[in-house]
């Protein structure tokens, strides 16, 4: 919820990512003589990233958006998220190894789903989570090899998926955008931004929720409005922050003896402090 334009452009990247067919039966109904562009759109790289602040929506919205993306293409799309288990214990060689291993996998599923002539049969999403802990810039001088050649073996993997041209796209994940490797960040076909959620976007996801328990469009100005930017803090509550923490900590608050109040709402938001922003620079 509110994050309609992020949505949009992912699945329509995702999409040609997937199913170029799609794209090109749409060139021929709109317009037959495009040749030349079409090609340079549909050699973009096989990459997403989406970065952004804490609880903005990034790894939820990369969990999901394949639904819209099978739904529009009308095939079916599997999920695969890497663990980042996949860094290993540090052993020499360990987190190439699984890193390959993993791009490997999602290669061979995806060549099976490849079509010859027409649409794909299916499509293949491998999800990176907190990505800059697998492709941080190999830039930084403490580096460890092994996290160098962990980054290489993540680069190669890439391009493998571009070479193949086979119904497959990586999705990548981070709180840190400055932290990836440039030659990663350079593969990226588009980087999506998240932020916090601003008043209309707050109201939006407050309305519906708190609707449901009777409260009135007032009680929801005044709680959108608790939920921003506070004396003593330039920020607001992030998405997660309002539907894991507050939501929940209203009805929880009121649960088992009494009905959920809009006074006592307040209250209860009063003494939630949001999550801070994440500092590029802090260190995990």
């Amino acid at each position: 919820m509110g994050l309609d334009d992020q949505k949009a452009r992912l699945t329509k990247i995702l999409a040609l990512l997937v199913n170029p067919a799609g794209l090109e039966a749409w060139a021929r109904k709109h317009h037959p003589k495009m040749n030349g562009l079409l090609t340079t759109v549909l050699r973009r790289p096989p990459l997403v990233v989406l970065a952004g602040d804490v609880g903005s929506g990034k790894t939820e919205l990369a969990e999901t958006i394949g639904d819209a993306v099978a739904r529009q293409e009308d095939i079916e799309l599997t999920l695969l998220p890497l663990s980042l288990s996949t860094r290993g214990q540090g052993r020499v060689g360990e987190m190439t190894q699984l890193l390959s291993s993993a791009f490997d996998y999602a290669i061979d599923e995806a060549g099976k789903l490849k079509s010859k002539a027409g649409k794909a049969r299916g499509g293949i999403i491998l999800l990176v989570d907190e990505a800059d802990a697998l492709a941080q810039s190999r830039e930084n001088a403490q580096m460890h090899h092994e996290d160098r050649a962990g980054v290489n073996a993540f680069i190669r993997g890439i391009d493998r998926i571009a070479n193949a041209a086979i119904p497959a796209a990586v999705i990548m994940c981070t709180n840190r955008l400055g932290a990836l490797d440039p030659a990663v960040k350079r593969r990226a076909a588009d980087i999506l931004s998240f932020g916090r959620p601003d008043e209309a976007q707050r109201r939006l996801l407050l309305s519906g929720a708190l609707g449901e328990m009777g409260f009135s469009a007032s009680d929801v100005e005044k709680m959108m409005a608790a939920t921003g930017a506070r004396k003593g803090q330039d920020y607001g509550f992030t998405f997660s922050d309002l539907t894991q923490r507050l939501l929940p900590g209203i009805v929880l608050d009121a649960y088992p003896a009494a009905a959920v109040r809009p006074d006592r709402a307040l209250e209860v938001v009063a003494a939630m402090i949001a999550t801070p922003p994440f500092q590029e620079g802090r260190t995990s």
